[in-house]
């Protein structure tokens, strides 16, 4: 019954987004600027791969955010300006059950989507005679799994305020998550100890997105462990874990009413 749920409000959110013009814009934006790497990389000297690598990974990742956020932070709030929820929770359906099935709507979409920036960044490989390899699959891998932290992060802010609140802490969520490492170095170099406590207290709160980032090494030929990659995958799948957790406790103590 639980599982009959969650799976009907995904399909649910899963057809509901695809009539969003907004995921067909991303995409296709995704899309040129991939297939522009090809353009942009015959314009400079040397490395063209690297650039080609550089720029469809960046772009899969960018618009692949975008998605997780904005699309992220109307899950809830949309229900709620539509009074649809209303409908649903006065059924026998959990609130816990409405936000992990709002969750893996979403994560259905994003895979859609990513797989098909994907199957455009192979195709712009294929004419330039890069064979797929376990480094780029690997890496497209991690882009995915982040984007999962991110649609649970939008997800969770979305639970308890604005959406325009939501989307300001989600993209300083994705910003200071590329900076974490920053955070340690500063709370090592600081004096005072509660400043560097609290730097030192957000280095391991919050999600570390550099795990994810295997784009340098990828573009420069640098061998990638398996093992390294799959402890990273159990991180980010844990990480998400804890923030839908979150965001089941926060809803159902919400009052939508």
């Amino acid at each position: 019954m639980m599982f009959r749920d969650i799976s009907a409000i995904a399909q649910n959110t899963y057809k509901e987004n695809l009539r969003d013009k907004i995921l067909y814009n991303l995409v296709i934006f995704g899309l040129v600027m991939i297939g522009g790497a090809v353009l942009l990389s015959t314009l400079t000297m040397g490395e063209r791969n690297k650039i080609i690598m550089d720029i469809g990974f960046a772009s899969i990742e960018l618009f692949g955010t975008l998605i997780a956020i904005f699309v992220g932070i109307g899950l809830v709030s949309k229900e709620l300006e539509k009074k649809t929820i209303y409908t649903i929770i006065c059924k026998p359906v959990s609130r816990s059950r409405f936000i992990l099935g709002k969750y893996l709507g979403l994560v259905v979409t994003l895979f859609v989507n990513v797989s098909i920036m994907s199957i455009g960044f192979f195709l712009v490989l294929a004419t330039v005679h890069i064979a797929p390899s376990f480094a780029i699959v690997a890496a497209l891998l991690l882009i995915f799994i982040q984007l999962m932290i991110m649609t649970a992060v939008a997800l969770l802010f979305s639970t308890f305020t604005t959406s325009s609140l939501s989307a300001m802490f989600s993209l300083s969520i994705y910003i200071i998550g590329h900076l974490t490492g920053d955070l340690k170095n500063l709370a090592l170099q600081l004096s005072e100890n509660f400043s560097s406590a609290m730097l030192e207290m957000m280095y391991y709160i919050l999600p570390n997105f550099d795990y994810f980032n295997l784009k340098g090494e990828v573009a420069h030929g640098v061998a990638i462990d398996p093992i390294t990659v799959g402890g990273t995958v159990a991180y980010g799948l844990a990480y998400t874990l804890v923030l839908l957790v979150l965001a089941c406790v926060i809803f159902e103590r919400r009052d939508v009413k």
